[in-house]
């Protein structure tokens, strides 16, 4: 059976996705969009697909069977409750929410609820390199891991718009959500330094240097860099007690000739996770087929909210920000510290 889509936001993301489901992937079949600009809503949508006038219609309506939500931070949380209130399966791209408080309702309806049907956007999860490094930290032939050394970097970022509280709460959730993830672990602080600006930022705080402390003891640290100008460059490392496990450079060909031995860099984020986001979409119409989602859950988006909400805080005490989550309803599984040990 063809699962039934409707797309809530059809801005540059919302129209990749529409790309994703139509074109790449089999298994659904985008039924409804709306979007604030209903030209731009009606443009994205595929032939035959029906342009909402609100969010709100969307999911009220019986021929949609799933959500993908694309809109703007801020109104997450409404459409999240209206498709937990409708038992309707939801693919939220990040942030799951702009506010901690925001999170747990969201939580506590998705609780009352029964079921889990929100999956989050942390699309570093499906990559397949980032899949392997976890199977090798998780097999703990390498001991316990120590370390994570993770680096995050943009060609540029664009001017006037991109803030110098980006960084911490829009790019750093992604680190945050890989790091608790690979390490099965969870942030219980966070201290943030800036060193020397770059010139190519402007006024912009950039780069910045964020050290988050995981409830095992170990510690990562992770580098956001967003005018670097020579690509879109992500790194990581884990160190371990007998060993160390890195990701490799993509993509990976190598090339050799009269100008020495090189390799392509990434230009954004959508060549380098284009395959991660496809497989994110697979396992979601698999899921939501089913009543129900996987992969990142409301918890994850909770807690990343919360590592943003402490960065913000780090950035201007110069401190240790500590991180307090409430206990880990059963819904999402195993507490994540308990998992760890």
């Amino acid at each position: 059976m063809t699962l039934q889509v409707g797309v809530i936001g059809t801005g540059m993301i919302g129209q990749d996705h529409i790309r994703r489901l139509t074109k790449v992937l089999s298994g659904a079949e985008i039924v409804g969009v709306t979007d604030i600009d209903q030209a731009r809503a009606a443009a994205a949508a595929p032939s035959g697909a029906e342009v909402f006038t609100s969010p709100s219609a969307l999911i009220s309506s019986e021929k949609v069977q799933a959500v993908i939500i694309c809109s703007w931070g801020p109104a997450h949380e409404e459409q999240l409750l209206a498709c937990i209130a409708a038992g309707k399966p939801v693919f939220c791209e990040k942030p799951l929410v702009t506010s901690a408080a925001a999170a747990l309702r969201v939580m506590e309806a998705e609780v009352a609820f029964g079921r889990r049907l929100v999956q989050v956007g942390f699309m570093r999860r499906f990559d397949a390199d980032y899949r392997r490094l976890k199977a090798v930290i998780d097999a703990r032939k390498l001991g316990a891991p120590l370390m994570f050394h993770s680096v995050h970097r943009n060609a540029s970022v664009p001017e006037g718009l991109y803030t110098s509280e980006m960084p911490l709460n829009d790019t750093l959730v992604h680190d945050a959500d890989i790091s608790r993830w690979l390490l099965s672990d969870e942030v219980t602080g966070v201290e943030v330094r800036v060193p020397r600006r770059s010139s190519r930022g402007g006024e912009l705080r950039d780069p910045v240097f964020v050290l988050l402390h995981m409830a095992s003891g170990a510690l990562v640290d992770v580098e956001i860099s967003v005018n670097v100008s020579y690509g879109y460059d992500i790194r990581g490392e884990v160190s371990c007690e007998r060993g160390v496990a890195a990701l490799p450079n993509r993509p990976a060909t190598v090339i050799s000739d009269v100008n020495g031995i090189r390799q392509a860099i990434p230009e954004d984020w959508r060549e380098r996770f284009i395959e991660a986001y496809d497989q994110e979409f697979r396992e979601w119409i698999v899921a939501a087929s089913q009543g129900t989602a996987t992969g990142p859950s409301t918890w994850d988006g909770y807690a990343a909210t919360l590592v943003a909400d402490a960065a913000l805080r780090a950035v201007g005490s110069g401190g240790f920000e500590a991180i307090n989550l409430i206990a880990k309803p059963e819904l999402y599984g195993t507490p994540t510290a308990l998992a760890a040990e």
